[in-house]
């Protein structure tokens, strides 16, 4: 059993922060933030609050670290119940942490350099915009998914690759609003456009995956 594996102290912790963050994104930007719960499937969050976007923003910086410590939490359980067992040690989980944010983070400087090159600033801009409003909505939906998986169901791969796919949908969702958007743009690119996905979008992640399997 996970909980015989792991120690739920350490979690607890992780979730009450995510708590912390949550609430205070809600009290802190108490419109944005319900407009934010309606970004699947309403594009009123986005349209709303895509030109007021600053380069460092209170409100995503708040759930992104939600993002990262509930991606590090979800990390911890998929890899002990679908690979192996592991015992909690709260530097590897940090290491771990760490490496959500440098894989994010170098992603989106990088699309922000190929932006100037091709001085495309705006449209990536608002590209980068939507991906991080999904994935911070992702990091929303982990934080009740750890705490069931922690404190309430028995973790299995059934219930790990469910969430996986949840995952996935969400932030397809957000690649497909953003072809959408800029689907001219795209079709009349659509060789580069394939280039990107495969560098940028799923090569960082089988990469991170392959250095964790080896880890």
């Amino acid at each position: 059993m996970l909980r015989e594996i792991v120690s739920n102290e350490w979690f607890t912790i992780f979730i009450v922060f995510g708590l912390v963050l949550i609430t205070m994104s809600k009290f802190l930007f108490a419109k944005r933030f319900e407009d934010f719960l309606q970004v699947i499937g309403n594009s009123k969050y986005l349209k709303i609050y895509e030109r007021d976007q600053k380069f460092i923003d209170g409100f995503d910086t708040l759930l992104f670290l939600n993002l990262v410590f509930g991606a590090a939490t979800f990390s911890y359980i998929a890899y002990s119940t679908v690979i192996s067992p592991i015992k909690f040690e709260i530097i590897t989980f940090l290491k771990v942490a760490f490496g959500v944010t440098a894989l994010i983070l170098m992603k989106v400087l990088f699309e922000r350099l190929i932006a100037s090159l091709f001085e495309i600033d705006r449209i990536i801009d608002s590209y980068l915009f939507q991906k991080t409003s999904y994935l911070n909505f992702s990091g929303f939906i982990l934080l009740p998914i750890n705490v069931l998986l922690i404190f309430t169901l028995e973790p299995s791969k059934t219930i790990i690759y469910i969430v996986l796919a949840v995952l996935l949908l969400i932030n397809l969702i957000g690649l497909f609003t953003s072809f959408k958007n800029y689907q001219k743009l795209i079709i009349n690119n659509l060789f580069y456009f394939i280039l990107y996905l495969c560098a940028l979008e799923i090569g960082p992640y089988l990469i991170l995956y392959k250095l964790i399997i080896e880890y």
